[in-house]
Parts: C-alpha cells; sequence; structure tokens
C-alpha cells in the first residue's frame, strides 16, 4: 500500500468539556453527576424555554417563511434587537447610529470575526486575557488569528478566592497603546467573581488613558442575574464614557439554544461615518469562514426580542434560571458548612453565573471522579446549573471527602 498522505497527522488533545461528557455518559453508575456545560432543570434535564417552543411552533406554521440565505451581516431583525439589548434601546450609540450588529456563530463566531477584524484592519497583534479565562480565547488570539501576543493580566486570587483587582488594574495599565483587553461583561467563565461598578469604572478610566480597546465577552447577558439591564451594566458604562469596542454576544445560556450557534458581533465606534465601512470588511471575512449565517436560531431570538409580550415571557424565564442557580449555590454552600468541610466556602455563594471556582486541586477533582463519579474539570470549575436538589447533598459530601482526605502538592 502507497504511503498516506495523512500518515504523519498526529491525534490532537481531546478537548476537556467535551470529554468531559463522553466520560460521563460511559459511567454506568446511578451516582454520577456531570458538572461540565449545560443548563437544567431540577430534574437534571435540559430546558427547553417554552418562549422558545412557541416560537419555533409558530415558525413551522408560517408558510411565508423559506431556506433562502441570509444577509452576510446575518438577519437585520436579530442584529439590531440583539444590539438594542445589550446597549438599551436609548443608548447614545444607537441613538447616532454608531452601533453595528453583525450576526455570527455564536459568542465564538463573534469574538473570531472581530479578533480577525482587529487584526486586519486596526493593526491589533497584541492582546490580553484574564488569568484564569474561557480557554478559548487563546484558540482564537493565538492559534486561530495568530497574534504576535497574548498576554495575561491579573484577575483570580487563589489564596482568597477573589477578585486582585489590583493586580488586574495594574497589569492592564501597563498594556500597550491600541492593545486588544478582553472583558467578561459578567458571570466570568471560569471564576464567577465580577468586578464591582466602582471597579468597572476604573477600568474604563485606564481604558481611555492607555488608549486600549476593550473587546467584551458577553455570554451571560440576562442569565447571570437574570436582569439583563444589570448584566449590561459595564458595556453600557463603557458607551457612556464615549469609548469605542467589541462585545462578542451569545445566545446559548440565556435562550438555552446551545446547539443553534446564535451569535453578534456589537460594534461601537465614535463616528457613524465608519459603520459602512467596518460592515463590509466583516462581510468579507465572514464570506471566507462561514459564508452565511444560520437562520433557525437567530429567528428565533428575533422574534422574541421584538415582541413585548414575548419578551416579557423570556424575562420570566431567565429570571427563573438564575434564581435556581442562586439557590443551588446556597443549598451546597449550607451542606459542606453543615458538613463541617474544611476551608472557607463562602465563595460559592459570594460568585455569580453558571460557574464557580471551587479551589478543589487536580487530584481532589481526579477523587471526585474515582470515588463519587462526580465529573468536573481539573481547574476546579463547576457547572452550578448541573446541580439539583436531589444531587447537591452527593455533591457535597463528596467535596468534603475529597477535601479531608486528599491532599494536593
Amino acid at each position: 500500500m502507497a504511503k498516506s498522505v495523512f500518515s504523519n497527522v498526529q491525534a490532537g488533545l481531546p478537548i476537556a468539556v467535551f470529554q468531559l461528557t463522553i466520560d460521563y455518559k460511559a459511567d454506568t453508575s446511578p451516582l454520577k453527576v456531570n458538572l461540565g456545560v449545560g443548563d437544567r432543570t431540577d430534574d437534571g434535564v435540559p430546558w427547553v424555554l417554552p418562549v422558545v417552543r412557541q416560537v419555533e411552533e409558530q415558525m413551522a406554521a408560517d408558510r411565508s417563511l423559506d431556506h433562502e440565505y441570509l444577509p452576510i451581516s446575518g438577519l437585520q431583525d436579530f442584529t439590531s434587537g440583539a444590539v438594542r439589548m445589550i446597549l438599551g434601546d436609548d443608548s447614545p450609540a444607537i441613538v447616532q447610529n454608531r452601533a453595528l450588529g453583525f450576526q455570527a456563530l455564536s459568542g465564538t463566531g463573534a469574538i473570531r470575526l472581530g479578533a480577525d477584524f482587529i487584526h486586519k484592519h486596526l493593526n491589533g497583534n497584541v492582546a490580553y486575557v484574564p488569568v484564569p479565562t474561557w480557554p478559548n480565547h487563546y484558540g482564537i488570539f493565538q492559534k486561530a488569528v495568530q497574534y504576535k501576543e497574548v498576554r495575561t493580566y491579573r484577575y483570580w486570587r487563589a489564596e482568597s478566592r477573589d477578585l486582585d483587582f489590583e493586580g488586574m488594574a495594574e497589569d492592564i495599565k501597563a498594556a500597550p497603546e491600541g492593545a486588544v483587553i478582553i472583558l467578561h461583561a459578567c458571570a466570568h467563565n471560569p471564576t464567577g467573581v465580577d468586578l464591582t461598578t466602582d471597579q468597572w469604572k476604573k477600568i474604563a478610566e485606564i481604558v481611555q488613558e492607555r488608549k486600549l480597546l476593550p473587546f467584551f465577552d458577553c455570554a451571560y447577558i440576562g442569565f447571570a442575574t437574570g436582569d439583563v439591564e444589570k448584566d449590561s451594566w459595564a458595556v453600557r458604562y463603557f458607551v457612556s464614557k464615549g469609548i469605542e469596542f467589541f462585545a462578542a454576544q451569545s445566545f446559548s445560556k440565556s435562550f438555552g439554544l446551545y446547539n443553534e450557534r446564535v451569535g453578534n458581533l456589537t460594534v461601537v465606534m465614535n463616528n457613524a461615518d465608519y459603520k459602512n465601512r467596518i460592515k463590509s470588511q466583516m462581510e468579507l471575512i465572514a464570506r471566507a469562514m462561514w459564508s452565511n449565517p444560520p437562520n433557525h436560531g437567530a429567528r428565533i431570538v428575533a422574534t422574541v426580542l421584538n415582541n413585548p409580550a414575548l419578551y416579557k415571557q423570556w424575562q420570566g424565564h431567565i429570571k427563573e434560571m438564575s434564581s435556581r442557580v442562586f439557590s443551588m449555590r446556597e443549598m451546597l454552600y449550607q451542606h459542606l458548612k453543615s458538613l463541617g468541610t474544611p476551608g472557607t466556602w463562602n465563595h460559592i455563594v459570594d460568585q455569580i453565573g453558571m460557574f464557580t471556582f471551587t479551589g478543589l486541586g487536580p487530584k481532589q477533582v481526579q477523587g471526585l471522579r474515582n470515588r463519587h463519579h462526580i465529573y468536573c474539570l481539573s481547574t476546579g470549575r463547576i457547572n452550578m446549573c448541573a446541580l439539583t436538589t436531589k444531587n447537591v447533598e452527593h455533591v457535597a459530601k463528596a467535596i468534603h471527602d475529597v477535601v479531608t482526605t486528599i491532599t494536593e502538592d
């Protein structure tokens, strides 16, 4: 047999969060718990939002809908609705036509599109990400778009399990002019630790002073607290200060549309004259990546965002989701407290959003899996949405066990 052109291809490392799900599914224990990703009901199953079901039924019955291509920049009702959602109806950037919305393949695609545009047209070559951050930030800026440098700024303080704001501010202040600064708008992934409004004001001041380019990762708007306005506060504050920025929006969590890949890239500029130029260059970039965006999920979101009655219904859903997460945080904290688990665990209730950075080490995480059939990432990040009233005590007892019996190096 002739030598294959593929003979020198090496197997890539598994993507941790997806491998976790594969391993979990292969486990036959009735006690198994997957604390990886995804929103769940208290029965431990994915929740399809009722408003999403309702709109899908309407779409299925609407014979006027077809399967023609969308514009490269996306479904107009969706992109305009997404921009209004994050900036607010009365935003100066919207009123003055200084905000652009561009449909992308979820938040990942929006970040990739923005990173590529900045690299090609704004001479962007240096990006800063927090430590820790969503791993795909490195994948996009470093590997896909190939920025010369992806630097880090301090964020998580492991000793006290909270925000190292002084270190964050110091590192961002040292960034060179024009550097891209990745900022998690709310519900920081993976720590669940967010800035206060006063801290956001300080970061905005540094960004302006150092002439930096903020790039908000907005994966949890509405999902974090159940309040879109509250979750969008930092983004809207930057608008009020006249700062130009990019904001990548994902609707996977807030609408439960994980596999529909619904995303939007919002760009805020200081002059409306730049809008069509920016859009035209993004169309060329998108054309070579995905050519044309998908319709189904975007139409669902657009229908909800542009219909007051449906929007109100959706607001009830996100409040329900976030409230359940808050209650699971409290229950886990109280169980650990009653067990007398060594260490301080108040960070579980102090953190916000889908994830909690527990402080567990890799050996302890492995212990959760081997002894208790509980699956989470080696960083100790757990998905609070996967906790239920039925499994939270089991998880708490397992954490107590590994903390009291397994010592990290």
